[in-house]
């Protein structure tokens, strides 16, 4: 039996449009996705760009690249270190927005 587009399994509805989420719950989890997506852009290829806005040399040589943190020079502390541990911060961020969510719209119900 097929199912036309405009009907909805016996269940309900589970479909999510990301660009335009339900009211409530979903868009508000929706929201929070954008925003840490987008800081994750800005942080990854952000830094990225500010190198090649920065440069002075032919061969990428700026005032940048001739910082070092813990030893090592910039580019490659953030690239190989910060950026990671970024990443896992946006995901333990990310969890405890979405528990806190989930225990806000569950007390409503």
């Amino acid at each position: 039996m097929e199912r036309n587009e405009g009907e909805s399994s016996p269940g309900g509805d589970y479909r999510v449009n990301f660009f335009r989420p339900r009211p409530g719950y979903l868009r508000k989890r929706v929201g929070y996705t954008w925003i840490l997506l987008i800081s994750w852009a800005f942080f990854t290829f952000g830094f990225q760009i500010l190198l090649m806005l920065v440069e002075t040399g032919p061969a990428g040589e700026g005032p940048l690249t001739n910082l070092s943190v813990f030893d090592f020079p910039l580019p490659y502390w953030y690239t190989g270190q910060f950026l990671i541990v970024w990443f896992i911060f946006l995901c333990l961020l990310f969890n405890l927005l979405v528990d806190h969510l989930t225990k806000i719209y569950r007390k409503r119900r």
